[in-house]
């Protein structure tokens, strides 16, 4: 397969890269560690300046499952992906139910001790402002 960057908006590529440090938590510097890459080429592409090679694609592939082929070079398709653990959401804020234990959209000071005998956890829901929430399974 050949690999044509001439094809990739220099611009929109920067913007999934960037989304991509963003959801690591990762400065350049430590993106470009982490996949073994020169700085400065981390830099030159979130500017928008460079297009990527393929030697730089395959190791950000292979270093971050979650991230596609097609979203990072057109962004087409999701981030992260969504044969990932990690499934996003959206919805209306009138579907959620509160509970005795959330007031205020703070969560109460009750703290329960986890014990051998507690179930194993099957889930954990994050909730956002923005009534999105990510499931972790």
């Amino acid at each position: 397969m050949n690999f044509n960057s001439t094809m990739v908006n220099s611009t929109e590529f920067a913007k999934r890269l960037q989304k991509i440090l963003d959801f690591y938590g990762l400065s350049a510097t430590a993106f470009s560690e982490k996949i073994d890459f020169n700085r400065s080429t981390i830099s030159h592409l979130l500017s928008g300046r460079n297009k990527p090679s393929l030697d730089f694609v395959m190791k950000v592939l292979n270093q971050f499952p979650e991230v596609g082929l097609y979203w990072l070079l057109n962004g087409t398709g999701n981030f992260p992906s969504t044969s990932s653990s990690e499934k996003e959401y959206n919805i209306p804020k009138s579907a959620f139910r509160q509970t005795d234990d959330v007031n205020s959209g703070r969560i109460s000071d009750k703290k329960k001790k986890i014990s051998k005998n507690d179930p194993e956890i099957e889930k954990i829901v994050i909730f956002y402002k923005d009534r999105s929430f990510k499931v972790y399974e």
